[in-house]
């Protein structure tokens, strides 16, 4: 797999566990057996890309990507799906972890 590849795979890795996320809250503490069902697919699925992609790119980088686009993901759909709160400190954090993201993606590894 290239480098490229293993970005790309990366995010998908990363955007399939904010869905997880969601997917745990309607399971509702895994309650609804439909929502349960896709919440352990999705985790299946996830954790499966994010292991494939950890044979060809630094597990430190890869993993802080992927744990900044779920983070980030998951604030902005909470506050979307679910009325959550936007306070400026919680947008905050929010483009903190982009920045972070992206500084890590462009350093040397």
């Amino acid at each position: 797999m290239s480098q490229g590849m293993a970005w790309l795979l990366l995010v998908v890795s990363g955007l399939l566990d904010v869905a997880w996320a969601v997917s745990m809250k309607y399971a509702e503490g895994y309650t609804r057996p439909g929502w349960s069902l896709i919440s352990l697919l999705l985790l299946a699925a996830f954790v499966y890309l994010l292991g494939r992609v950890l044979a060809v790119l630094p597990v430190g980088s890869a993993y802080a990507v992927w744990t900044g686009i779920g983070a980030a993901g998951t604030v902005l759909l909470g506050v979307l799906l679910f009325g959550e709160s936007l306070s400026p400190a919680r947008i905050g954090g929010v483009v903190l972890v982009v920045l972070g993201i992206v500084l890590l993606k462009t350093a040397p590894a």
